[in-house]
């Protein structure tokens, strides 16, 4: 498990591309066989990717990082699969997951990762509570239509854990799926004082990108970021991004209070 320790904005200022991509950006987490993470300073939250392969992988504790004998023994999960289909364990109990479909995941659990073809994105966050498993299958959730094609920022946003109907300590995420013809995510952007976000861009052809911008308003800067690639958001933040070709991206909160509206919008103007 890599370590990131927390940022101040005016470290990003004057950061090179290298320094910006060491601090935010977090790569290599989908490796055939392995469960590779990155624990976060930024509200402590876990940011992680499980690939199968022919076996099964179980959630590691990471006790030398998170001080306990288990991953979520202090902890809540936001899982969702970014492969084919597969299944997870949580304790005896098994979920079903196609592509894009995610499960929450209680304080307390045991989890393992099965499936030939599938991958695993994961997001850990501290939790006060214990509340049961949810499965959230993608085609079942009620899309939310934002932006517009003439903006290039028409999307749908599909909530899956957001502060209502599965209710969480503090974690909250889902998708957004960019509509074809449209660039943009997120955009205008905004900025959460009280939260942070991460971003993993998925369903990228190898050849795309996705131009990924950060920082405080007025003193923007960007990460070129490919296919299954995640980036840190810390609270001081704009998060925001334009992909050269078909993308979505996987949100995922947790900090101060579990309120989706708690944000501060920033107008184009302010950039």
């Amino acid at each position: 498990m890599q370590v990131r320790y927390s940022t101040s904005p005016t470290s990003a200022e004057t950061a090179t591309t290298a320094d910006l991509r060491e601090t935010f950006l977090v790569q290599d987490l989908f490796v055939e066989g392995e469960v590779n993470a990155t624990y976060t300073h930024e509200d402590r939250m876990v940011i992680g990717g499980a690939v199968p392969g022919s076996g099964q992988l179980e959630l590691p504790a990471y006790t030398d990082v998170l001080g306990t004998e288990s991953h979520l023994e202090r902890r809540e999960l936001g899982i969702i699969n970014v492969g084919g289909a597969g299944h997870v364990l949580v304790g005896d109990e098994k979920f079903e997951l196609e592509h894009l479909d995610g499960l929450y995941v209680g304080r307390g659990s045991e989890v393992t990762f099965a499936g030939a073809d599938a991958a695993f994105y994961f997001v850990s966050a501290s939790a006060h509570a214990t509340y049961p498993s949810a499965l959230l299958k993608h085609q079942e959730v009620e899309p939310v239509a934002l932006g517009s094609s003439d903006a290039a920022n028409e999307r749908n946003l599909f909530r899956y854990v957001w502060g209502q109907d599965v209710e969480t300590s503090v974690l909250q995420f889902g998708v957004t799926v960019i509509a074809n013809g449209s660039v943009w995510n997120t955009f205008p952007p905004h900025l959460h004082a009280r939260r942070t976000e991460i971003y993993c861009y998925v369903d990228l052809a190898e050849d795309d990108r996705v131009f990924h911008f950060m920082g405080q308003p007025g003193q923007t800067r960007h990460l070129v970021m490919k296919n299954r690639e995640a980036v840190i958001a810390p609270p001081w933040s704009i998060h925001a991004g334009a992909g050269t070709g078909s993308y979505a991206f996987i949100w995922a909160m947790a900090g101060e209070n579990n309120c989706y509206t708690d944000l501060a919008p920033v107008a184009v103007e302010d950039l």
